[in-house]
């Protein structure tokens, strides 16, 4: 992610209902919705930092240093444990796991923590006496992607698999440490992966390729791909995929500055070419009359980096959608089925302070 504001990355928490800011100054912690900062580290109990994740509303973060002023290293992946009661940040650092190369993502779920490095993928149990479970090698992987399904039911991984614009499936509660089972492949794109997610439940897996003009997704069991869906014709880079917590919508975000909203329970409510009602004119045409157009789409400031996710439904009819920028900026858009999209709420989220330390 382009650093504004000295913010080097953001990332939601499991289940969207809070954000983490990793800083040039620290870390900030905020919650969605109202938005409001629930704690901060300080650039003098942290130094700069690249990297932050929560294990959804706990006081366990998982932290990476960088930046300009890192009091930590890149290679490492510390443990803050906020309910410890000490003065001396040093002590709310519970645990720590190094590695050869830098840190690139952290996942985490109630039993485990991901974490990903350029070529490699780490999976150990968590929180307490953390073991290695698994290594996986990757194809080059410059963004550490990879997601890990929250749900207590599934224990899913997802990470580029080793062929061009593949994907690969890994159930953790069927693989046994220390030995190689069959990987499940998924041949999503043919140009490299740019940006994957999985489903709250896990049953469905979502992607885009470096070109950025399709969102494919699959079901997780079968591999079938269940729906193709065009954010656009002009290539992009996607920021963020993600669905609504009842897999009813997905919305992604690229560096056009443009946040789409697509249906997936009724893909009907999608737009369609206005080419699909004459026809296939041809192959190339054909392309385009095929995949599904966004439902609805709204804008943030142009090629600011961000990440969105879905709002609480407030009735049935009426969802939302949260854009959080790298800029410092908070976008709230509610949607109706029908398309229609409005601004809802605006705020500068690095402006609300709290006066409480973490």
């Amino acid at each position: 992610m382009a650093q504004q504001r000295g913010v080097n990355s953001l990332h939601f928490n499991q289940d969207q209902s809070c954000f983490c800011c990793a800083m040039e100054t620290g870390v900030r912690i905020y919650n969605v919705e109202p938005l409001m900062e629930k704690g901060h580290l300080d650039l003098e109990q942290l130094g700069s930092v690249s990297l932050v994740a929560m294990l959804h509303r706990s006081n366990l973060l998982a932290v990476v240093g960088g930046g300009s002023n890192p009091k930590f290293s890149e290679l490492s992946v510390l443990i803050w444990d906020d309910a410890r009661e000490s003065k001396d940040s040093k002590d709310k650092m519970v645990l720590e796991f190094t590695f050869p190369k830098p840190v690139l993502a952290v996942r985490m779920r109630h039993d485990k923590i991901i974490i990903a490095l350029r070529s490699r993928i780490y999976v150990y149990t968590f929180p307490d006496n953390p073991t290695k479970l698994f290594e996986f090698d990757t194809r080059d992987n410059p963004k550490g992607l990879c997601d890990l399904c929250p749900s207590l039911e599934k224990q899913l991984l997802v990470f580029p698999g080793h062929k061009c614009g593949s994907l690969q499936l890994v159930d953790l509660s069927n693989t046994k440490p220390g030995t190689s089972a069959a990987p499940v492949t998924v041949n999503a794109h043919q140009s490299e992966i740019a940006c994957v997610a999985l489903s709250q439940q896990g049953a469905v897996v979502a992607s885009a390729s470096r070109k950025g003009t399709l969102i494919r997704l699959f079901d997780t069991q079968t591999k079938e791909k269940l729906v193709e869906l065009r954010r656009g014709t002009d290539p992009a880079t996607l920021y963020c995929i993600n669905f609504s917590h009842d897999s009813s919508f997905l919305c992604a975000s690229s560096d056009k500055g443009t946040v789409h909203i697509f249906a997936l329970k009724d893909t009907r409510l999608n737009r369609r070419s206005a080419l699909a009602r004459v026809g296939k004119v041809g192959p190339v045409i054909g392309q385009y009359v095929d995949s599904q157009w966004s439902l609805a789409s709204f804008t943030v400031p142009a090629e600011c980096a961000c990440i969105c996710a879905f709002g609480r439904n407030t009735s049935k009819n009426v969802n939302s959608v949260i854009a959080i920028c790298v800029d410092g900026t908070f976008h709230k858009y509610v949607f109706t089925p029908d398309g229609n999209c409005n601004r809802e709420a605006f705020d500068v989220y690095l402006d609300i302070c709290d006066d409480d330390d973490f």
